[in-house]
């Protein structure tokens, strides 16, 4: 790039002297301005939640096959009791739909604080979130707000919202375009994925990736390295 020229359209300079006294002082003010602030933010970047405009897919939403007609208060002690909906504010869900952070760390709290901050939502858009062992346990289920409270979800969009409305978002912390979930991650995911099918008679063509999502714009989440294949195959017809 020409740095004379851009100067030349830029600038209010009247004589060659004082266009090259400009010039080094403003190329020595961004040069002492990256040395001291560095090139790049210690951050970590947003949940991949955001949407690229167009490329929708042109599937409809998936049909409930068999719908849950009534609520059970039953308990299985091998399921955690924080996964049961709430006595008389459980939804009829029809899909489970997974994602990547892609953060190297996070947590639902942290989330939560990010989609306030950032989007100026209400909170955290998943219903669960998976820990990778950074700022929440290994394989660790977390089970947010939307969950407790059955509302619509935040995490996946869709003309007609069905899949934020309809279906259970779930969030593993991690990027997995650079490498697999960890072992405890996906055996959580295995579990709390045979739980929802099960309350919700959801089958596995109703188990979707976010990229994968009937309706939802063109994304790689969760991730080019998320095992989806191996993932249904642990789940179970």
């Amino acid at each position: 790039m020409e740095i004379l020229p851009y100067f030349k359209r830029t600038s209010f300079v009247v004589n060659k002297d004082r266009y090259y006294q400009f010039s080094f002082k403003t190329l020595l003010f961004y040069a002492l301005f990256l040395i001291l602030s560095g090139c790049n933010s210690p951050e970590e970047p947003m949940p991949e939640i955001v949407f690229s405009p167009g490329n929708e897919h042109i599937l409809a939403p998936p049909i409930i096959e068999h719908p849950r007609t009534s609520n059970d208060d039953s308990y299985d002690n091998d399921v955690p009791r924080t996964w049961y909906p709430p006595s008389g504010a459980e939804k009829q869900w029809t899909a489970i739909i997974v994602h990547h952070s892609a953060t190297e760390k996070g947590n639902a709290a942290i989330f939560n604080k990010w989609h306030i901050e950032q989007h100026g939502w209400d909170g955290v858009g998943y219903d669960f979130v998976i820990g990778n062992g950074t700022d929440s346990g290994d394989g660790q289920v977390e089970v947010t707000f939307r969950w407790r409270q059955q509302i619509t979800g935040a995490h996946c969009k869709t003309p007609d919202n069905w899949a934020n409305e309809d279906g259970i978002g779930i969030c593993l912390v991690g990027n997995f375009n650079n490498y697999r979930p960890t072992e405890r991650q996906m055996q959580s995911l295995v579990n709390l994925t045979r739980f929802l099918k099960k309350r919700y008679g959801i089958s596995n063509s109703r188990i979707y990736g976010h990229g994968t999502t009937p309706g939802a714009n063109v994304t790689d989440c969760p991730g080019s390295m998320f095992p989806i294949a191996r993932f249904k195959s642990m789940v179970g017809s």
